[in-house]
């Protein structure tokens, strides 16, 4: 959420923000209902500070037994306006409310500036492409044939867009959960929470996606909880409300969780496989950092999230959104693509996001200074270490033989048991 501070002294940023997020709102009509929020504060002030004035003087009359029933009076409509003012304040509270809570944040001045992800930026590839001798199947078609992958049970379980991992498939699900964890907690310093897969309303609008994407996330039809639709959301809202103090941060959080998105509003294209599920599965880095490390804090991150791609040797390449695909909360985001040669696809497995103080204002995460006591918000981080199912995909396809067979990666074999390849069922 946006200081309605910064909206009233920098309004033209904030113009230019929504331009160029291609959004429309009326931030002159904020604006206008501020400054008569404002107006009423000060006229209830002068009104109260009149009450106040008059019930000294009316106890002065009442103690000199002299008449004081006029001013009494007067005093009656005095607070009968101050109170159809505070009902008025409360209502344009409400519409202020309402309005800013529908504002994003204002893109980092790095971020390209453009319409959609065709002005997405590349900042570096890595690993090499592969070079195949043979036709290259989708990872659709070498789960089926090594019986590791099953769509057809699992939209029979569950509907179009599940997936149903079997044997080494769910093995592989399993050992990518804890090498991930492992590599983020034991290298990269993150410290591992479990968090619930349920939250409430507050911790889903403390991080950004609601009011705006409640049509993309599941609810509860008989309580006022939510699927999670990434780790992001409990871990950021661990500190919820609290005070930090300074020599506690950087704070950093790692949690597997699986993800639930319904995308009402974007589903439809690539919906076959793994490349766009309902359900997918997760490990999750969180940071709560000093607003004058943030930036440099992102890059760290995105270089905690990269390390797994390289440490599969899958090509990749990062890429740096444009103001028109970056997300409600975000200032500045990259993503991690990973190269899927059996559907010629460019697949996004990470987001990493610096949010500044945005989730923060709306969480009230703040920490105290040590030097001087003052109080500000914090900054959050969020990126993913990265998503499982997607990653499947690109390991299967990379790593896949002519006879069918599947390469398990150097650096996972020891999470599957020692094993090095997945092969098809004897027939």
């Amino acid at each position: 959420m946006l200081d309605i501070k910064l909206i009233r002294e920098e309004a033209e940023k904030v113009k230019k923000s929504l331009k160029d997020r291609n959004l429309k709102l009326d931030v002159d009509e904020l604006l206008k209902l501020d400054k008569n929020r404002r107006a009423m504060l000060v006229e209830v002030d002068e009104l109260k500070n009149k009450r106040n004035l008059a019930s000294k003087e009316i106890s002065v009359l009442k103690r000199e037994k002299k008449d004081a029933e006029s001013l009494m009076s007067e005093m009656k409509t005095v607070s009968q306006k101050i109170k159809e003012i505070d009902t008025k304040v409360g209502e344009i509270d409400k519409k202020i409310s309402d309005f800013t809570i529908n504002i994003p944040n204002i893109p980092h001045i790095s971020v390209p500036v453009g319409p959609d992800a065709k002005s997405n930026k590349l900042v570096r590839e890595g690993g090499k492409m592969p070079n195949f001798s043979f036709k290259t199947l989708s990872h659709i078609e070498l789960g089926e044939y090594c019986n590791i992958l099953n769509f057809s049970a699992a939209s029979k379980l569950s509907g179009a867009g599940f997936s149903l991992f079997i044997g080494e498939g769910a093995r592989m699900v399993r050992a990518l959960m804890g090498f991930m964890l492992d590599l983020h907690t034991k290298k990269h310093g993150y410290k591992e929470v479990w968090p619930p897969a349920l939250v409430n309303r507050a911790s889903m609008t403390a991080t950004g996606q609601l009011p705006k994407l409640e049509e993309d996330m599941y609810k509860l039809r008989d309580d006022d909880l939510f699927l999670i639709p990434t780790a992001e959301v409990p871990v950021t809202n661990i500190h919820r409300d609290e005070i930090l103090k300074e020599e506690d941060l950087p704070i950093y959080y790692t949690a597997y969780t699986p993800c639930f998105r319904r995308e009402a509003g974007s589903y439809g294209k690539e919906t076959k496989g793994l490349t766009r599920v309902h359900q997918f599965d997760k490990v999750e880095m969180v940071k709560f950092v000093k607003p004058k490390d943030s930036y440099d804090e992102l890059e760290s991150l995105l270089k905690n999230a990269e390390e797994v791609i390289k440490l599969f040797k899958i090509p990749y390449r990062i890429m740096a959104l444009s103001t028109g695909d970056l997300s409600f909360a975000a200032s500045k985001c990259y993503d991690i693509e990973i190269w899927a040669p059996g559907i010629d696809a460019w697949l996004e497995v990470s987001s990493c996001s610096n949010f500044e103080d945005f989730q923060a204002r709306r969480a009230n995460i703040k920490f105290r200074e040590k030097a001087t006591g003052k109080l500000s918000f914090v900054h959050t981080l969020n990126g993913s270490g990265v998503a499982f199912a997607r990653l499947i995909a690109a390991i299967l396809e990379n790593y896949q033989k002519k006879d069918g067979t599947i390469e398990i990666p150097k650096a996972l074999v020891p999470y599957m048991g020692g094993d090095k390849l997945i092969k098809p069922p004897k027939k």
